[in-house]
């Protein structure tokens, strides 16, 4: 079943807050394999002019995608996850992310598209801190193989 353009534009409520943590900023930085002494040590973090250790910039992913997963599991916009694929991500920073960051998300879909056959839908996950301080946006493309409507 094709997806609803009438979903283009349409705002999620803001998810609850995402606490980060210097451990799992750790972690997910050993996860990847990012040996960069500023995931992990206050005093390296320190002499790059950060007040603490930052996140990688792919850790924005973490707090972003139960944010992207309202559209991705809302049964009213009826995407089909069994045929969907990563098209594409990209985040934009206003500054780190930080321990102690409470990260609350604002879901917007802003395209949806059909390209030979799959319905293309472009995502945009605003992360602010709880005080309203723009940290990082997350743009995201979903492709939903062969569920678009032929075109004629």
């Amino acid at each position: 079943m094709p997806l609803d353009q009438s979903f283009v534009g349409r705002e999620y409520p803001p998810m609850a807050a995402y606490e980060v943590g210097r451990e799992k900023i750790r972690e997910f930085a050993d996860a990847i394999g990012d040996p960069n002494p500023a995931y992990r040590d206050i005093e390296a973090a320190r002499a790059l002019g950060h007040p603490d250790v930052i996140a990688p910039p792919t850790f924005a992913i973490v707090a972003a995608m139960p944010v992207i997963n309202q559209a991705a599991f809302d049964p009213e916009l009826g995407l089909d996850y069994s045929k969907v694929v990563h098209g594409e991500q990209k985040f934009t920073y206003s500054r780190p992310i930080r321990p102690g960051d409470r990260l609350v998300g604002v879901l917007h879909i802003d395209k949806i598209r059909a390209v030979a056959g799959n319905d293309m839908i472009n995502l945009r996950a605003e992360l602010s801190t709880e005080d309203g301080e723009h940290v990082v946006t997350a743009f995201g493309m979903l492709v939903a193989r062969g569920t678009a409507q032929e075109q004629s």
